[in-house]
């Protein structure tokens, strides 16, 4: 591979394709920040980021302003490096999201030109431990939806072949959640997995109660039951309740899920490859997990997560949010419940240039 010669950014406002509401706030938008980069031998790579709503603008003038212009030149076959020097040269605005998901921009666009150079699929260069991996549906699960249907989703998903649902909690009373979880658990039955989600919107005594209260429902995981600043309140809530606590899709370094980890908050770990900062931190991270005997299940974007998850040994679930279908040709490959990493070279991902120009346009390249 020959050095980079072309490195730009632009940003498209991709609608939300359902409504979406937890227990603190509602996806407006995904702002979409994609990163192109070309060689000297005319290949390319195509990476992205995103927002769900708020400060795509601004990751994308780290790009333009700060990071882009120290891409050309860099060797397109050392995607390490390229993120090592962007890292050091962030240093002042680093641990943060608005540097973190500009830096994952770039670095899945390196990957995505790696792979693409040696012909082969993201999964596979990353590590191929697994060619499938479980899928569990988040989407027909969120706070707002009324039991009826929320049951009523839970068992359409098991009968298309997932193998675990997601609910989200955090209403107003602990009993509306007990019930919400109930009646999914009845309807779905013992050999489904069910997940619950408070998007960090819990206090310490209110997470401590209700863990107690849904304990008898046989939960894979309670996720984000607190503010993720909070690792200590994570530790109390690990120690004293028998559901495994799920953290990660608000970290935004190595370090901070080292400390998940080493103190025992976390039993499942979450890396957003958008928000952990590209696919080199979040392989580090689901290697640090592996250390740990402690699974990873990233947060959202399962087109490249997919891969991901596939790459490493402890990758054990991903899940299921189509939010990119009406700007994307090509579709995750379902069987038996599970996930097929796609089996083209780079991320695998078949954007529709034609559909994204019809989107809301931003800054950046028209």
């Amino acid at each position: 591979m020959s050095k980079i010669r072309l490195a730009e950014a632009w940003l498209r406002d991709i609608p939300v394709a359902a409504v979406r509401t937890d227990a603190v706030q509602s996806f407006l938008g995904q702002e979409t920040i994609f990163v192109r980069l070309g060689t000297e031998d005319g290949l390319e790579g195509r990476g992205y980021s995103y927002t769900i709503g708020t400060g795509g603008t601004a990751v994308l003038e780290m790009l333009q302003d700060y990071l882009l212009p120290t891409v050309v030149g860099a060797d397109a076959a050392r995607p390490e490096a390229l993120w090592d020097q962007l890292r050091t040269s962030t240093l002042a605005t680093m641990i943060g999201p608005i540097t973190t998901l500009a830096l994952a921009a770039i670095d899945t666009a390196a990957w995505d030109l790696r792979a693409r150079a040696l012909g082969l699929p993201l999964w596979q260069l990353a590590g191929g431990a697994q060619d499938c991996v479980p899928l569990y549906d988040t989407e027909g699960g969120w706070l707002h939806i009324e039991v009826d249907e929320l049951v009523a989703n839970a068992v359409a998903a098991v009968g298309r072949g997932f193998e675990g649902v997601k609910v989200k909690i955090g209403k107003p009373r602990a009993a509306d959640d007990v019930a919400r979880i109930a009646a999914v658990r009845d309807a779905v039955g013992p050999g489904t997995a069910v997940m619950v989600d408070a998007n960090q919107g819990l206090t310490r005594d209110e997470a401590l109660r209700r863990a107690h209260l849904l304990e008898p429902f046989d939960l894979t995981w309670i996720e984000e039951p607190l503010p993720a600043d909070d690792v200590e309140g994570h530790v109390l809530l690990a120690r004293s309740t028998s559901i495994p606590v799920a953290v990660g899709e608000t970290l935004y370094s190595l370090g901070q899920f080292r400390e998940y980890l080493a103190r025992g908050a976390a039993s499942v770990v979450q890396p957003d490859v958008a928000r952990i900062g590209g696919i080199t931190p979040w392989l580090k991270v689901a290697h640090l997990a592996e250390a740990f005997d402690v699974p990873v299940a990233p947060h959202f974007l399962m087109e490249v997560h997919v891969s991901l998850a596939a790459a490493v040994p402890n990758g054990r679930w991903v899940e299921w949010i189509p939010q990119l279908e009406s700007v994307t040709t090509s579709r995750i490959v379902r069987t038996d419940g599970r996930a097929v990493p796609p089996g083209s070279p780079g991320l695998g991902i078949d954007w529709d240039d034609a559909a994204l120009e019809r989107t809301v346009k931003g800054k950046g390249r028209a």
